[in-house]
């Protein structure tokens, strides 16, 4: 009988161990989900304000003189993406940006950059995928959608 209570002992001490160190593993793969969410984010900007890299990003270069342009919906310099009040419906967005709210007002739950871009028939490579992410964050941070802290985003 001393025996199985002393086995019992022994296992429970040496499980307890091991969940402490997978614990301590997690927490450190949690810290590395996030820190390559940010990179993801940065590099997301970063292709949408260079087209993927095709067009100088603007960071170094000064500021071009303004000029007089006729403000449309797609003209440079007017948000396509205005900022949510109560009352304002997903009409007043592009078609682009309507298509993304309606994929995420139809999912059954959260859903990521790659969830989108998939549905709009992109290719899942990160090139395609990175637009789609600043997009949602873009109406994240309009109000029109939820970002959750994992980077997964719910209608509003």
């Amino acid at each position: 009988m001393a025996d199985v209570l002393t086995w019992t002992i022994e296992r429970r001490v040496m499980l307890t161990e091991r969940a402490e160190l997978l614990r301590k593993e997690l927490a450190e793969i949690d810290v590395e989900v996030a820190r390559l969410e940010a990179a993801e984010v940065v590099y997301g900007q970063w292709a949408e304000a260079t087209d993927g890299g095709r067009r100088p990003s603007g960071i170094v270069e000064p500021e071009p003189e303004p000029r007089l342009v006729a403000v449309t919906p797609d003209a440079a310099g007017m948000r396509l993406v205005p900022d949510r009040v109560d009352g304002m419906g997903p009409e007043a967005l592009t078609s682009d940006y309507r298509r993304i709210m309606e994929i995420v007002a139809a999912a059954d739950g959260p859903v990521m950059a790659k969830d989108v871009a998939g549905a709009l028939g992109r290719e899942l490579t990160p090139g395609k995928v990175g637009p789609v992410r600043g997009q949602l964050r873009k109406l994240a941070d309009r109000g029109w959608l939820v970002r959750t802290g994992a980077g997964r985003h719910l209608p509003r």
